[in-house]
């Protein structure tokens, strides 16, 4: 069932686990989603980036995971979710085609324009009832594969906690050693982790989980850590499950059938993070 954003990480809260916020690129790393959600008796942040959205459109992809909540997902709780929105004319369409929370990344910029530009979004989605992630120290990366190293800037833990003060945002974002893809030297600096949770009172987001074992996952968790962002491990999924059945068929011409064990490797994936996150089991079937 399709809800609002505020209803699962507040639950998330009381009950001392993470969600998982899970890019999908199509319709069915979305099915993934929605059937591992079912399956796991788990809520979900199903997210979008800005290319998703240029690739599928904004409403068919809001009308997937809307019809995808209700038909599949019927019982567990699902929220739409704007993931690093750039342009403000896409936030504001993704506000108004009815995500419940929407992603205002300004991290590259100046933290005085970061905070002005992020209270701005943060005026317009409150007025529509939407929540707001901000973000502070730029999040690196983009497709790094085991075996890679990067360097990874940190957040200044006073700028972060001057940025949620003073933005308004419902959720914060901030570069505490993770990155977008799959490196070697990725971590959780728990002590800037700790630093930031003390000195905010809302919810906390990390951004690049793909890239770090499940002890510093836990560890996380329980340092504070409220929503995860997966996005790698599910184009990695995907893409490794397509090439294998395609090579594996190359004669077959039903699209349908080469696409549909990529729906299960999806599953798959977001199941075990749901177990990992602490999420699997809150959802009661009455």
């Amino acid at each position: 069932m399709l809800c609002h954003i505020k209803e699962i990480i507040t639950s998330a809260q009381k009950g001392g686990y993470a969600v998982g916020s899970f890019n999908v690129h199509n319709f069915e790393t979305a099915l993934g989603v929605a059937h591992a959600a079912l399956r796991a008796k788990s809520p979900a942040i199903i997210q979008v980036s800005e290319g998703a959205i240029k690739y599928m459109g904004l409403k068919p992809i809001t009308h997937i995971v809307s019809t995808l909540a209700k038909n599949i997902a019927t019982y567990t709780p699902i929220a739409l979710h704007l993931d690093h929105g750039k342009k403000i004319e896409t936030i504001f369409e993704c506000i108004n085609a009815g995500f419940t929370s929407v992603h205002i990344d300004a991290s590259d910029l100046p933290l005085d324009e970061n905070i002005l530009l992020s209270k701005t979004v943060v005026e317009m989605a409150h007025a529509k009832n939407v929540w707001v992630q901000g973000e502070v120290g730029f999040m690196v990366g983009g497709h790094g594969k085991k075996g890679e190293a990067i360097t990874i800037p940190l957040a200044d833990p006073e700028e972060v906690i001057r940025f949620a003060r003073e933005s308004g945002v419902d959720t914060v974002a901030a570069a505490i050693g993770t990155a977008h893809g799959v490196y070697d030297n990725e971590t959780i600096y728990f002590d800037l982790l700790k630093k930031i949770k003390n000195g905010i009172n809302i919810p906390f987001v990390l951004h690049g989980g793909s890239g770090l074992s499940d002890a510093i996952i836990k560890e996380g968790i329980n340092g504070g850590v409220n929503i995860i962002n997966i996005g790698s491990d599910i184009k990695i999924a995907f893409c490794k499950t397509l090439i294998k059945t395609c090579a594996e068929n190359s004669e077959e011409t039903d699209p349908r059938k080469l696409l549909k064990p990529t729906i299960r490797a999806v599953e798959e994936v977001v199941v075990n993070k749901m177990k990992l996150f602490g999420s699997a089991g809150q959802v009661i079937v009455q």
